[in-house]
């Protein structure tokens, strides 16, 4: 890895950051747009560093956000990571609806789904609506935004 792709991983772990400061209200935490800097990594970097900046964006969003689940979030920052990965994928092999289709999914009803044993069936059903909301607008900024940056990024292949 060079220095390059260092500082500008740095950079969207930033913006994943600032992000994670956009709130969208929930009933019981608050769901933030600090996903598709991830997204963004992982479609101009690969499915690597996409994930490891989506797990250390969460983990941030996390922290601002006061913590609200305590440890949980760690669950969370793991299943981040997966689903950016899994993004990051799908999206290098040219299935880029696929690749939104798939982490919206992921992150809107299938990666609450362990809450429903550590919690209960009510506290997913509260997650929805929010989660519906922020998994659509941080996929639909991404796909909206990598087509547009990435002959900035891609131009050389150097990163």
């Amino acid at each position: 890895m060079n220095i390059r792709k260092i500082a500008l991983l740095s950079l969207f772990i930033g913006l994943s950051v600032v992000g994670a400061m956009i709130k969208v209200p929930a009933v019981i935490t608050s769901v933030a747009l600090d996903a598709f800097p991830a997204l963004l990594a992982a479609a101009f970097f690969g499915p690597i560093a996409g994930g490891i900046v989506g797990g250390l964006g969460h983990m941030m969003s996390a922290i601002i956000g006061g913590m609200a689940m305590g440890p949980l979030h760690v669950i969370i920052a793991f299943e981040m990571i997966v689903l950016v990965y899994l993004f990051g994928v799908l999206y290098k092999q040219g299935k880029s609806y696929t690749a939104g289709f798939v982490f919206f999914i992921g992150n809107a009803f299938i990666a609450p789904i362990p809450f429903i044993f550590i919690f209960n069936l009510a506290f997913y059903v509260a997650l929805l609506p929010s989660l519906v909301i922020g998994s659509l607008l941080n996929t639909v900024i991404a796909l909206i935004v990598i087509p547009r940056l990435s002959s900035y990024f891609l131009a050389g292949k150097k990163v």
